[in-house]
């Protein structure tokens, strides 16, 4: 149980209303964003158009605006951002929803503008117009809600899109919009200037024209297995699954097919709906085989007949460990897991660990230290060696945990099974590396 001087709302709520109007003016001196708040508090005490005129106030506000916003300033502005949000998708949409709709849309005309004079690395000022995107639509479903007047509004952001900041706006309109509406807001935007391949597609795919969205693709562009998943999954997606593989069949010859995991799972899909399991399943096999998916295997074994899977999964680690990329196949028996095929696969290709894959070969020693020391350990000096022999001296930290961590794991092996021991892979170690001087501070250390 929360003590009572714990900082929670039922805590303060003990102070009463004036003690708490003393602080909230005393924390807010000079903080002109508790202000704003406070401001935008009092207004919707006041009723839905007290708020309307304080929200409205403070867009014209961050308008007019030219100041450069750092990343130092970049908190104050989405507080203030999600402050008008809040206003406007609580106590306004609760009054007057029509109102609440006319309000975002302004608060989302202002993104071309902020983000012109915005440092937004981490991405979260465009995030926040992205989700207010979202929080449209979803004012706009209320009874009342004049789709007319919407697609205009919706047509003026389009125009205004230089950072991606709509991309999400048709989509989110679409079940709401519907096809005659999906097809005023495509006249609405030429009108306006013009309908990029991006919003076309886009509208296409609302409209339900199927035919018409994949006319937007021109032949090569389909010989490119990302692009072919893509139109093959709406074909599918709209119950014509035939049409779907045809596209597909489009990319099949394509130098890049093994590295395209949507495609492959856009087939596999489009195999089932065409009720052809067993091609699919050998499809899986196929491209497990290259490419080791786990998650892959793992469908295929679920739909083979009951008491076949122990033989298919060991058929599987056949194929993992005569796998031509090492790297790969310890990645998957680890993950599995299958750690005693981990550790005697280690093993058996330590000429292969060079130390470089940290996000695996970290991990994979990790999870064999508990019963396998020699394999993770031969993991574990890949990656000391690596990062001194590569002079990697942010990795140096990382190096003498792991050389310490050699260390731990010797004293319980008993038989190094003619693997180098520690003392000589240490007295190796300083011999070729005793001028890193920085980094066997940090072992001693």
């Amino acid at each position: 149980m929360a003590g009572k001087r714990t900082l929670n709302a039922t805590n303060l709520q003990t102070l009463g209303v004036a003690a708490l109007a003393e602080l909230l003016i005393e924390v807010s001196a000079g903080n002109a964003v508790i202000q704003r708040r406070l401001r935008l508090a009092l207004a919707a005490a006041g009723g839905a158009d007290d708020a309307a005129r304080e929200v409205r106030k403070r867009l014209a506000a961050i308008a007019r605006s030219t100041t450069f916003v750092d990343a130092a300033k970049r908190q104050a502005l989405l507080t203030d951002l999600e402050a008008q949000r809040q206003a406007i998708s609580g106590p306004i949409a609760a009054a007057d929803p029509a109102l609440a709709v006319e309000l975002q849309v302004r608060l989302l005309s202002l993104a071309e503008g902020v983000l012109d004079r915005c440092s937004d690395t981490t991405g979260a000022v465009i995030g926040f117009f992205h989700r207010g995107v979202e929080g449209l639509a979803t004012l706009a479903q209320t009874d009342g809600t004049n789709l007319e007047a919407l697609v205009e509004q919706a047509a003026e952001l389009l125009s205004a899109d230089g950072y991606g900041q709509f991309e999400g706006l048709i989509p989110a309109l679409a079940p709401l919009l519907g096809e005659a509406g999906l097809r005023r807001l495509e006249e609405a935007l030429l009108e306006r200037g013009g309908v990029d391949r991006f919003q076309m597609a886009q509208l296409t795919r609302g409209r339900g024209d199927l035919d018409g969205f994949l006319a937007l693709f021109e032949p090569a562009q389909l010989t490119w297995p990302d692009t072919a998943a893509e139109v093959a999954s709406h074909f599918l997606n709209g119950g014509r699954p035939e049409q779907a593989l045809a596209v597909l069949d489009q990319a099949i010859d394509s130098r890049h097919l093994q590295r395209s995991e949507a495609w492959h799972t856009t087939r596999l899909a489009v195999l089932e709906a065409l009720g052809r399991g067993d091609e699919a399943q050998g499809l899986r096999w196929q491209v497990f085989s290259q490419t080791l998916s786990i998650p892959l295997l793992r469908d295929y074994l679920r739909r083979l007949e009951d008491f076949t899977d122990g033989e298919a999964e060991e058929r599987a680690f056949a194929v993992v460990e005569q796998h031509p990329s090492p790297l790969a196949a310890l990645h998957f028996l680890v993950c599995w897991p299958a750690l005693s095929r981990a550790a005697r696969y280690v093993i058996k290709h330590g000429h292969a660990w060079d130390g470089d894959a940290y996000d695996i070969y970290a991990p994979a020693a990790e999870r064999l230290s508990a019963d396998h020391p020699q394999a993770a350990s031969l993991l574990l000096r890949s990656m000391v060696v690596f990062a001194l022999s590569m002079g990697r001296s942010k990795r140096y930290r990382h190096a003498a945990e792991h050389l310490r961590q050699c260390e731990r794991l010797e004293a319980r092996i008993e038989d190094w099974q003619g693997l180098e021991s520690h003392a000589s892979f240490v007295g190796r170690l300083r011999d070729a590396f005793g001028q890193k001087w920085s980094f066997w501070q940090l072992v001693e250390r």
